[in-house]
């Protein structure tokens, strides 16, 4: 139990990261103060969009490399390790940035969020390791809970000190870089003092090297991958699933800012709801994920993202139809407050559902390997939606951009419902 809340104390640190930088605050003053091109902002969008899209596109090249390495050499742990100081030292190094450093900020943001997004793969590497196939759900939506404790700790306490993203409060609101890289920095230690490194390291084969043997590995799996169905399935679908979740992490409190216009105190209620949501979803389908099984979870989750991204999207007509049909005077905040609680259900429990289910059905033996496609994945689908939003919405704005979240979600439905769970478990065990 020690080791798997050690492999849980790593969610719960990197979530400074992702909410602090990526989510609610260093996003929003990318695009409206360190480019501030307003009153529409697109061009601050387009750029926030591009420098994610460019940093996920180096995960996409290093995992598969790093995780055939890793099943190869067990240097799981030290790639790990690599990835976190790296985050560390870039995150602290956004306290640099002035107003109009774009091209500054972008680089710290590719460079902070490559490391960071990488480490998700090693991490997640580590999860087979660390009890039963029938208990990966609920360990899985352990670490999820934590990570959204974390970040709810991490940001509450940000929100507090460094108070609303202005240009006249710059001074005070750039320590959120070095904020979010000591909190990462400190409460990620229980993860290397008590995760476990497991496997026989086996030496390199006579005038091979590494990036022969990853490459090598690579190739062999791909063709395995096609053996695979239900996991090359899934795959498929969590491909659509993050392309819509990298949206909302990277776009919902610019989103709020820019197309609500909503207040300080509705913003920071926003992102304790989604917190506590979040953590809660996690958590309960989790644990329905141990009755019901991994891919009607999974399944569930997806439909619940449907029903959050159309109330994301028609914010402004809900409010207008809960006045005309039942004197309801709900305001736009609060109807987005309402959204954002269906898409806190769904954020945890989906990504811990896919990854949980993606360990069901990878075969003995090639977690790093079968992980670091699944990062993949999960990274070329964050450059699919996060730079077509970015493009959609410097033609149409990003009020109407958003309704194409609701195509990756129902897409993701469409090819989830070809998987098998059972099929895909035996065919695994064979393996």
């Amino acid at each position: 139990m020690k080791e798997i809340a050690g492999w849980a104390m790593f969610d719960f640190a990197n979530q400074a990261y992702t909410l602090l930088i990526i989510t609610v605050v260093f996003g929003d003053l990318f695009t409206r103060v360190i480019v501030g091109d307003a009153p529409d902002f697109r061009l601050g969008n387009l750029l926030w969009s591009l420098a994610l899209a460019i940093s996920y596109l180096l995960v996409v090249v290093a995992a598969p490399i790093c995780g055939a390495v890793m099943d190869h050499r067990r240097w799981r742990k030290r790639f790990l390790f690599l990835s976190y100081l790296a985050t560390v030292i870039s995150t602290a190094l956004l306290w640099l940035i002035e107003p109009g450093w774009i091209l500054w900020a972008m680089a710290l943001i590719i460079v902070s969020n490559f490391a960071y997004a990488i480490g998700e793969s090693f991490i997640a590497a580590f999860l087979t390791g660390l009890g039963p196939p029938e208990d990966l759900g609920w360990i899985s939506g352990l670490g999820w809970a934590l990570g959204y404790a974390g970040g709810l700790v991490a940001t509450a306490f940000a929100l507090a000190f460094l108070g609303e993203v202005s240009l006249d409060n710059y001074d005070r609101i750039r320590w959120v870089g070095p904020f979010a890289a000591g909190f990462f920095l400190l409460t990620a230690l229980p993860t290397f003092l008590w995760l476990r490194e497991r496997g026989r390291r086996r030496p390199l084969p006579d005038g091979a090297s590494y990036l022969r043997l990853a490459v090598k590995r690579m190739q062999g799996t791909f063709r395995q991958l096609g053996r695979f169905h239900d996991l090359a399935w899934l795959m498929g679908s969590i491909f659509f699933l993050m392309a819509g979740v990298y949206i909302v992490v990277s776009f919902a409190f610019i989103f709020g800012a820019q197309v609500i216009g909503w207040s300080e105190s509705t913003r920071v209620l926003m992102f304790v709801l989604v917190q506590i949501t979040a953590a809660i979803g996690a958590l309960g389908f989790g644990v329905l994920q141990s009755m019901i099984g991994a891919r009607r979870t999974y399944l569930i989750t997806l439909w619940l993202w449907l029903l959050a991204i159309l109330a994301i999207w028609q914010t402004p007509a809900i409010a207008e139809l809960s006045r005309s049909l039942f004197g309801v005077h709900w305001s736009a905040e609060q109807v987005f407050l309402g959204a954002g609680v269906l898409a806190g259900l769904s954020l945890g429990s989906s990504q811990s559902a896919g990854r949980a289910l993606v360990g069901l059905l990878t075969p003995n033996g090639r977690s790093a390997e079968f992980f670091g496609f699944w990062g993949t994945a999960s990274k070329l689908a964050a450059i699919f939606g996060i730079l077509g939003l970015g493009l959609l919405q410097a033609a149409f704005g990003l009020g109407t951009a958003i309704v194409f979240c609701l195509l990756l979600f129902a897409l993701a439905i469409l090819i989830g419902i070809r998987v098998n769970e059972d099929r895909g478990r035996r065919a695994a065990s064979l393996r």
